[in-house]
């Protein structure tokens, strides 16, 4: 009896020794967060991980289509980002005869392009201090939103791989500044960073923070696609000695964000607020971010446009797709344009007032894969932003615990305990990694295709299919619409002239009631 004891005794030794031991080793090693968080318990996410394949197509055959793709696109970032090797056996685990599927067309011909550091410069004529961007960005992602560790990633990665970061409009933080990657400034309603005490637009505070050589371009954000028309609230509770140094408000009190900006109110207005933050910031690229709402509003944008003379370097149309922790469920689900219909709209606005070879076009809202970028580079955008696939590279486990402070690897939160299993050198070679795989990705379909630039991508590449056994080309579908037809009022497809000619350079409000 003694000796069964002693047996079951020691058994038990042995197996809290090992985990103990297991535990100890997850706390303290740096390639998995999850572990660092839920030491020994984190196991068991891996463990389902490695049967995923069934899972997913289990869920794909059953038509559960919308996590299975987010597997996809994370299971793509994750391998990317660790410099995994991603082919699949078997074909496309898509559902390749469904309606809505598309394709990009390759050539019999294809090239090979060693280089796949894809970049474009960003400045029309009256900016002074172009810039050299990469065609892949990390777009708008607050700090506040993200940890100080998630920050950090992101921007030391971007270093690394010689991209730029956009900061979302939470101003520009220390964690932005220390590690030296090239910012996009985005400048909200609550002007973070730039802010008078009451809330207004400050002059100087703009000219001292964009004077930063870290700060390449500016970002007016008009609205973003995940809460378009909705401004936000940061309770008094949530904001830290850190948040306030980089929003430049106050601790103890509410930080307001306006749906609308103060600084202007009209179309005119905002040309002269462009006009303003170009000369504050010497020079440098100055544009601005929507998700398209009322077609004839942007119209009004490029009237004032062409009254005035005065362009942006750029605009980012930001679809509907994106992602938020703080957007009421009806705004995330039906409020807002999503990104293919934005883009073409705003691509054949300026096409037709004359003005797209003065503005580039960036584009945002769910664009994680090769395919994504290469879709909406033929579709009229210059470049694409990413936060989601950024995100996936540090560490993101779609766990939907942004708006809760329990985020279980440390990206979307700002409990210091939680964060510290985002480890900064760790990740951010990961979104270095993803951002080179992922052009490497989209330079070999680029020479598949048989073109020696991604930018050369038109919607004749990229096939639908509408119905079974029935495709069509997206230039049928999305077609470029002629060089100044709006100009000539020679066109009138999809209702353009009818919004343009309500339009108006000196408001917003329409000479009738229609959108």
């Amino acid at each position: 009896m003694l000796t069964f004891v002693s047996l079951w005794y020691g058994l038990g030794v042995l197996a809290f020794g090992g985990l103990s031991a297991l535990g100890v080793h997850d706390l303290i090693q740096t390639r998995h967060a999850v572990l660092r968080n839920y030491p020994i318990m984190g196991h068991m996410r891996f463990f389902f991980e490695g049967i995923r394949p069934e899972i997913r197509q289990y869920l794909i055959e059953s038509d559960q289509d919308e996590e299975p793709f987010s597997r996809e696109e994370r299971s793509i970032v994750y391998q990317r980002a660790k410099n995994v090797e991603d082919a699949r056996p078997f074909g496309t685990r898509l559902r390749v005869y469904d309606s809505g599927y598309q394709w990009l067309t390759h050539s019999i011909r294809p090239k090979h392009i060693p280089d796949t550091d894809f970049r474009i410069t960003i400045g029309g004529p009256d900016c002074t201090q172009p810039y050299a961007g990469s065609i892949y960005n990390i777009s708008a992602m607050s700090f506040g939103a993200l940890s100080a560790n998630a920050i950090s990633a992101l921007n030391r990665g971007a270093k690394m791989g010689g991209f730029a970061h956009d900061t979302g409009e939470g101003g520009i933080s220390r964690y932005h500044r220390e590690n030296g990657g090239d910012l996009i400034w985005e400048i909200g309603s609550g002007y973070f960073g730039c802010r008078n005490h009451d809330g207004t637009f400050s002059p100087e505070l703009f000219a001292k923070n964009a004077a930063s050589p870290q700060v390449k371009m500016i970002e007016i954000k008009l609205s973003q696609g995940a809460k378009p028309g909705h401004g936000g609230m940061l309770p008094a509770a949530k904001i830290s000695p850190e948040i306030a140094e980089a929003r430049g408000v106050p601790m103890g009190i509410d930080c307001i964000s306006p749906a609308s900006h103060s600084a202007f109110s009209t179309p005119l207005e905002m040309m002269a607020f462009i006009t303003q933050l170009r000369q504050l910031s010497g020079g440098k690229p100055v544009g601005f971010k929507l998700c398209i709402g009322h077609r004839r509003e942007f119209m009004c944008i490029v009237k004032a446009m062409l009254e005035t003379g005065v362009t942006p370097d750029f605009i980012v149309i930001d679809g509907k797709e994106g992602g938020t922790g703080a957007a009421p469920l009806e705004f995330a689900n039906h409020m807002g344009m999503p990104l293919v219909e934005g883009l073409t709209f705003a691509h054949n606005t300026l096409r037709g007032a004359g003005l797209r070879d003065r503005i580039r076009i960036g584009a945002s809202g769910k664009l994680v894969t090769a395919f994504d970028i290469a879709r909406v580079l033929a579709l009229g955008a210059d470049w694409a932003n990413s936060a989601r696939g950024f995100m996936f590279s540090i560490g993101c486990i779609q766990a939907q615990a942004c708006h809760t402070n329990r985020c279980p690897v440390g990206v979307a939160t700002q409990d210091p305990l939680r964060q510290r299993a985002l480890v900064v050198p760790d990740k951010a070679e990961r979104v270095a990694n993803f951002h080179r795989n992922t052009l490497k990705a989209l330079g070999e379909m680029t020479g598949a295709a048989g073109l020696s630039h991604p930018g050369k991508f038109m919607p004749m590449h990229i096939m639908l299919r509408e119905k079974d056994r029935q495709m069509v080309v997206a230039d049928e579908v999305y077609p470029y619409m002629p060089e100044g037809f709006l100009l000539r009022e020679d066109d009138d497809r999809f209702g353009y002239l009818k919004r343009w000619q309500r339009a108006r350079a000196d408001a917003f409000e329409p000479f009738d009631s229609g959108v």
